[in-house]
């Protein structure tokens, strides 16, 4: 957080709360006008990731519920968050990809590519 963020922090927002990953969460103690409601923002723990804000708070920040919600009760089914690896080496890869070795399940043969030559007849004998 910046210097001039901590000095100006304590004036206008009040700081309700942080996550389980370290984020930090922040309403307006006023309305913001032509907004009808307090402003709600959050601050990061590290880089700037919104995948990492967890459901509980994403309710609250979009103004879903009045109070962030309970992050204690998880179920078994779960999952802990996992960054979006797309772009990276961990990306999912289905079996035809190339970077996944390039092989493919083969054609039934029930496919034939289409032609410039086999549209024009199709379409000549369709319309006499």
């Amino acid at each position: 957080m910046s210097f001039l963020h901590r000095l100006t922090t304590g004036f206008a927002v009040s700081e309700i709360g942080t996550d389980r990953f370290g984020n930090t969460y922040y309403e307006s103690k006023k309305l913001w006008l032509n907004y009808g409601r307090t402003r709600r923002y959050v601050i990061y723990a590290g880089a700037p990731d919104p995948t990492m804000v967890p459901p509980e708070w994403h309710s609250w920040l979009h103004h879903v519920t009045a109070e962030p919600l309970s992050e204690t009760k998880r179920y078994p089914w779960q999952q802990e968050h996992q960054p979006n690896l797309t772009g990276t080496a961990r990306a999912y890869r289905p079996s035809g990809h190339d970077y996944a070795g390039g092989q493919r399940q083969v054609t039934t043969g029930d496919y034939q590519a289409w032609t410039p030559d086999g549209a024009a007849q199709q379409t000549g004998s369709a319309g006499s």
